[in-house]
């Protein structure tokens, strides 16, 4: 199982709308004030919280203030978690949170000409699983604490299928959402952690964990299960398009998606094919020579496993003939008609001397008898 980490950076605008961004971990987000340069006497404050914080209950961790002629960062708040990350644009306002970690989420706001905005940087973990395996979407809580609640949620429909009411002293999954869910989630009631066992790629897609002070989003894919690539020799490449001492081979998987389909060399990459959709069938071609000692190998792979199929050139390599040249199928049917007959003239022929052999013998008995 794989986790990435990324960040959903979120604009709430008057008319309700949503802009997201991802940003992977390690790298930079700038949020961005609005205005190509503030003016006059102006300030801007940047401060953040969470969602049920007022501005004023919001931490302030940088400002502007034109009027005093005074630009400052405030990184040693809440721990010093944003120790060296921040970076104020003194002419636009707009704030740089370098080398960004899960410790950044939260609810950010800026107050500029006496209007507030807020930006939501919400922490985004992609999550790799394969089908079949049991899935622990963790909290990262210790322990629920009093008048504390835990929502998860599921789709972008935010379809509630779990919740922790520490208050009303509660534990609900609602797990018959379009029968999906049906007997396979568990919520941890200390941690509020969310398990989902036996999963499908049924259960792919976006979940959010909704608590008092954060928002957690998952972004979770379902790996199915992968064949075995199958190698086969290819008879329908004709003797002018190959050199008459190779073999023409081909790779196939069929019923496959999101997979790698690779022909390798030792270890060295030869060629490879992939697919981003689901239920399509796949093919990479090779050509070796007979005489080849090499090991080759086809692999389909997909992020989180891989299927091999090794190449014996012995076995495959004189399936169509005997002889070095691979044939078609309208050749092959008449060499096995012309096999057939040679067989019955063989036939004929043996019957024939048979017969001949004991007309002899009968002869050469009548003769004695006479004698």
């Amino acid at each position: 199982m794989f986790r990435i980490v990324f960040f959903c950076l979120c604009f709430w605008r008057l008319d309700g709308s949503v802009t997201s961004v991802l940003v992977k971990e390690g790298e930079s987000v700038t949020l961005n004030s609005g205005v190509t340069e503030i003016k006059g006497d102006r300030a801007i404050k940047w401060r953040i919280g969470t969602e049920d914080d007022d501005w004023e209950s919001k931490t302030l961790i940088a400002e502007i203030n034109k009027r005093d002629d005074r630009i400052a960062v405030y990184d040693d708040v809440l721990d010093g978690r944003f120790r060296d990350r921040l970076k104020l644009n003194n002419q636009t306002g707009s704030l740089t949170i370098t080398n960004i970690t899960t410790e950044h989420a939260g609810v950010y706001g800026h107050n500029l000409y006496g209007s507030i905005s807020n930006v939501h940087l919400a922490v985004f973990v992609e999550i790799s699983v394969k089908e079949g395996e049991s899935l622990t979407v963790n909290s990262d809580l210790t322990e629920i604490k009093d008048h504390d609640w835990i929502r998860w949620m599921f789709g972008n429909e935010n379809i509630l299928i779990a919740e922790i009411n520490v208050k009303a002293d509660r534990i609900t999954v609602y797990d018959d959402y379009l029968g999906r869910f049906r007997d396979r989630l568990k919520l941890d009631n200390q941690t509020g952690s969310l398990s989902i066992t036996n999963i499908t790629t049924e259960h792919a897609g976006d979940y959010k964990l909704k608590m008092r002070f954060s928002i957690k989003a998952f972004r979770v894919s379902v790996s199915a299960r992968l064949p075995v690539p199958v190698i086969s020799r290819d008879c329908s490449s004709s003797s002018s398009s190959s050199s008459s001492s190779s073999c023409s081979l081909v790779c196939s998987a069929v019923n496959v998606g999101h997979v790698t389909l690779s022909w390798y060399k030792g270890n060295s990459l030869l060629s490879s094919i992939s697919v981003f959709y689901r239920h399509m069938s796949l093919s990479l071609p090779l050509e070796v020579e007979y005489q080849d000692k090499n090991s080759y190998i086809c692999v389909l792979n997909n992020p989180i496993s891989n299927q091999t199929q090794h190449l014996n050139i012995t076995q495959l390599c004189h399936t169509c003939s005997d002889s070095v040249h691979c044939y078609g199928p309208t050749e092959a049917v008449i060499r096995l008609v012309l096999s057939a007959l040679v067989g019955v003239a063989t036939v004929i022929l043996l019957v024939y001397d048979i017969r001949s052999r004991r007309a002899e013998r009968d002869q050469a008995h009548i003769h004695t008898s006479e004698t």
